[in-house]
């Protein structure tokens, strides 16, 4: 699997509109990480990597400043901007998490809600928060894990052998991956959420509404026809429990440093 960045920016660009009215696991995951972070022991510089709409980043300003709040798509971090206009200590950087455009050893803790599973080099996102990252500096991030949207996977495959739903690591890759990056001290849990929905389309709906949708390189390039449609929208409805269909989203959260 390989993620298109071009089209991650551009996705996340236009959900900049929608993202905030369909984004509730993605506030709800943000609570939970602020619960495992420990507000009551944060200082310093901190960087929101990933910042989206700017949820995390709020709530991260009420503990704690200054807040370097970065994304790779502008149209998300002008809807931050706007919404912490009364804020003046808090840095907007448009740029890519596998580059990180900061000087070695400044930052005192990363912080990232439901953002790195976008990224294509993991090993790369990882190296350069060490790098930014002092001694002694934690990295606490959710991300999505392999289960997330199992059901959609499921019914796709009835349809064709193409991969319509992005695959994301496991613990035990992202376990490797911050091991090779110099991280030490690691500790990863994973919770699953069921979200459900009134019909697989409005499910699809909300994928697009917070610029989740695909964004692999080398699928099926052809526009997928009616009758495609109808039968992956068929085989998904095998999972309705009474007026809803579920759907899968397993979060990983990693503390490291």
């Amino acid at each position: 699997m390989y993620l298109d960045k071009a089209k991650i920016k551009q996705s996340f660009a236009a959900a900049s509109v929608t993202y905030d009215g369909v984004a509730e696991l993605q506030r709800t995951v943000g609570k939970a990480l602020l619960s495992i972070i420990g507000t009551e022991s944060l200082a310093g510089t901190l960087l929101d990597l990933g910042c989206g709409t700017g949820f995390l980043t709020s709530e991260l300003l009420r503990h704690a400043q200054p807040i370097i709040a970065l994304d790779i798509a502008l149209p998300m971090l002008q809807v931050t901007r706007k919404k912490l206009a009364g804020a003046t200590n808090v840095s907007y950087i448009c740029a890519d998490a596998e580059q990180l455009p900061l000087a070695e050893k400044i930052i005192d803790g990363v912080f990232s809600n439901l953002a790195l599973q976008w990224c294509v080099n993991i090993n790369a996102v990882f190296t350069d928060i060490k790098r930014v990252m002092k001694p002694g500096a934690r990295l606490v991030f959710s991300t999505f894990g392999p289960q997330t949207l199992q059901e959609l996977k499921a019914a796709w495959m009835e349809v064709d052998d193409y991969s319509h739903v992005n695959d994301f690591y496991s613990e035990q890759q992202l376990m490797h991956f911050l091991q090779l990056a110099g991280f030490s001290e690691i500790v990863i849990e994973t919770k699953r959420y069921i979200s459900d929905y009134d019909s697989v389309l409005a499910l699809m709906k909300e994928l697009k509404y917070i610029g989740a949708h695909n964004v692999i390189t080398g699928r099926n390039m052809n526009i997928t026809t009616r009758a495609q449609m109808q039968r992956m929208i068929a085989a998904y409805e095998q999972h309705r429990t009474g007026n809803r269909i579920p759907a899968t989203f397993e979060v990983i959260t990693v503390k490291a440093s």
